[in-house]
């Protein structure tokens, strides 16, 4: 009996093994043995030559790192960029969380992007940039640039994602199912809302706190594809919040800065979405933060549903708690969808294969 036992016990361990070793899925080589990422939200590590870095080819990468965050009141920039040497780029450096390796070197004919998943940590991505010489690096990198930050941002929004997944508020879900038959994903502070005529309000706003994220859904019918326009937009929106968000005082209303707002069209799930952001202002009070919104139609329903973010967090970065909520407005399931569990990144861009296990 006890020699049965320890077999059984050395086949479990075995298996263990040869699972942790096997990573658990196609996305990424994470496994029971892949280390946690090291590194807050939005913090970039780049592997270049420091000599390098100081010259065109590495300012033409910083610049583009270093851009300001769209649709905030104050300048903020995009990432906290730090950069290390490739001879120096050891163990502890390879478990960051955002990653960029410039690679140049003649044997390549072009310059191209390419990026891993969780090769030596998790959550992880490393974007590669190769080019044959420093000038045809730069001039990539600056034609490329938004598509640089953007791959970053969206790993990041889908790393919010995954935990609203795993944690977000059932109340409010709960309240947008069976008012609209929708399902979002909201962080699980934001605990009071307010209805109005298909118009739901969720806030984090508790007493003495001086800072307050706020989710909001609506839908109108949907006429003509005139209704995505920045002029629609910002008088729907107006109208809606007069209506649903009042002041504390008599002619005090949530209204939109028509003059900093941009619009743009976009993709959620393969199907076409309105993004629109800027700033947000009370009529007739001081206060006022940044917002973004989401605008889709729901066909089957004839019908648009709009979902937006805002703040208000004065003399406070926004930056992080704007991106936070921004990566809710993406787990919106219309009805009769299945939920998206993360944006769409690096669209054309080749993913390699991640290391099969953590480097030693």
């Amino acid at each position: 009996m006890k020699k049965q036992v320890m077999n059984l016990l050395g086949m479990a361990l075995m298996a263990l093994v040869l699972f942790s070793c096997g990573g658990n899925g196609k996305k990424g080589g994470k496994s029971l043995f892949t280390p946690v990422s090291s590194g807050r939200p939005y913090e970039m590590l780049v592997v270049i030559d420091k000599d390098m870095w100081e010259r065109p080819a590495g300012r033409a990468l910083f610049n583009a790192l270093d851009t300001d965050v769209p649709g905030l009141p104050q300048p903020e920039r995009s990432f906290r960029i730090s950069n290390v040497g490739p001879e120096n780029f050891n163990r502890g450096l390879r478990i960051f969380r955002n990653i960029i390796d410039v690679d140049i070197q003649p044997i390549y004919t072009q310059p191209k992007l390419k990026y891993s998943r969780d090769s030596y940590a998790s959550p992880q991505m490393i974007m590669t940039i190769q080019a044959p010489d420093e000038a045809s690096f730069e001039e990539f990198v600056n034609k490329n640039r938004q598509v640089i930050v953007d791959f970053f941002t969206k790993a990041e929004m889908n790393r919010q994602i995954a935990l609203l997944k795993k944690k977000h508020s059932e109340v409010i879900s709960t309240k947008v199912g069976s008012m609209f038959g929708c399902d979002v994903w909201v962080p699980t502070e934001m605990e009071r809302y307010k209805q109005g005529q298909d118009f739901l309000w969720a806030s984090s706003d508790k007493p003495g706190s001086d800072v307050s994220i706020n989710f909001v859904i609506y839908s109108y019918p949907y006429t003509d594809k005139n209704t995505f326009t920045k002029d629609y937009f910002v008088h729907k929106r107006d109208s809606v919040m007069k209506i649903n968000i009042p002041g504390a005082l008599e002619g005090q209303y949530i209204a939109t800065d028509a003059d900093y707002v941009d619009v743009k069209n976009f993709s959620v799930k393969g199907e076409y979405a309105f993004e629109a952001r800027g700033l947000w202002y009370m009529e007739n009070d001081m206060m006022g933060g940044p917002f973004v919104s989401h605008a889709r139609v729901d066909r089957p329903n004839g019908r648009v549903v709009v979902v937006e973010a805002f703040i208000y967090a004065p003399e406070k970065k926004k930056r992080d708690l704007m991106r936070q909520m921004e990566a809710a407005l993406y787990t919106l399931n219309l009805p009769q969808e299945q939920q998206m569990e993360e944006i769409v990144i690096g669209p054309g861009l080749e993913e390699e294969k991640p290391a099969a296990e953590p480097v030693k």
